[in-house]
């Protein structure tokens, strides 16, 4: 059973560095756990009207990760596994001893980071639209990934743009691409930049290695390349979906949270 409202609190945890990560918090508190992790340039809003279409008796953890939303740091680490930690806590403060965790775009790395880190906690491991895309998210070679940051230096909005522009399937409403990249561009920096390069230099295989939990990818079919069905099929689960852009759990929330509680039921 889902319901059109839900008591939604406001809450923060605090960490060293300066940093305080707001979340919300919703349904019982011994209900299944989800926890939501947003992408790069994101916020933890973009979960609201998915959220709304759960479960009554799912308990839900949407995080701001460090820098994004309403979430604050002063630190200078922005690596996947700083921002884990950064879940981690929100876990603890949660008292939060199962949940699934489940992350967009570079959240999904975290997610992965998360489950690396908490294996007795993180039971399944969700990657929306993450995870898949070889040009991003394997630890990238050295001047492939300088190579990306030069681009960002240079002209922020533009590689904004043209990120926005390669997870926008053709025939897409192109006011979609125009709302995300503007939404991106505003990432509060320097932790946009540094966190961009946390995510190219991130070691995905290694922490694939050292995650055991099950992974599943729910991915874009057109977006989706037999290249990365290829080299991770037999790591993680890669369910191809036709729900939109690489933005799917924002444009279709209801259908998302479909996939979100089958995997809760498991």
């Amino acid at each position: 059973m889902t319901t059109a409202s839900r008591t939604a609190d406001h809450r923060a945890v605090r960490r060293e560095g300066d940093t305080t990560i707001r979340y919300t918090a919703s349904g019982p508190a011994d209900g299944p756990a989800l926890v939501l992790l947003h992408g790069w340039g994101c916020h933890r809003g973009d979960f609201d009207a998915l959220t709304l279409q759960l479960p009554d008796d799912v308990r839900v953890l949407a995080v701001d990760l460090a820098e994004h939303g309403e979430s604050r740091s002063a630190r200078t680490v922005w690596t996947m596994a700083e921002f884990a930690r950064d879940v981690a806590a929100v876990l603890a403060a949660e008292s939060v001893g199962s949940a699934v965790v489940a992350g967009h775009s570079m959240g999904g790395a975290v997610a992965v980071e998360v489950g690396r880190l908490l294996p007795e906690t993180v039971s399944h491991v969700v990657a929306l639209e993450a995870l898949h895309y070889l040009a991003l998210f394997p630890a990238q070679p050295a001047a492939r990934a300088e190579g990306v940051l030069r681009a960002f230096r240079d002209d922020f909005p533009a590689a904004v743009r043209g990120l926005v522009e390669g997870g926008t399937p053709q025939g897409a409403d192109p006011a979609l691409a125009e709302t995300y990249t503007a939404k991106m561009s505003g990432v509060r920096q320097p932790a946009g930049l540094r966190s961009m390069e946390g995510l190219l230099h991130w070691d995905m295989d290694e922490a694939l290695g050292e995650t055991s939990q099950p992974i599943t990818v729910f991915a874009i079919r057109d977006l989706t390349h037999q290249d990365a069905v290829d080299r991770y099929g037999d790591r993680f689960d890669i369910v191809l979906v036709d729900l939109g852009t690489h933005h799917f759990p924002v444009e279709s929330p209801a259908a998302t949270a479909t996939l979100l509680t089958e995997i809760l039921s498991r």
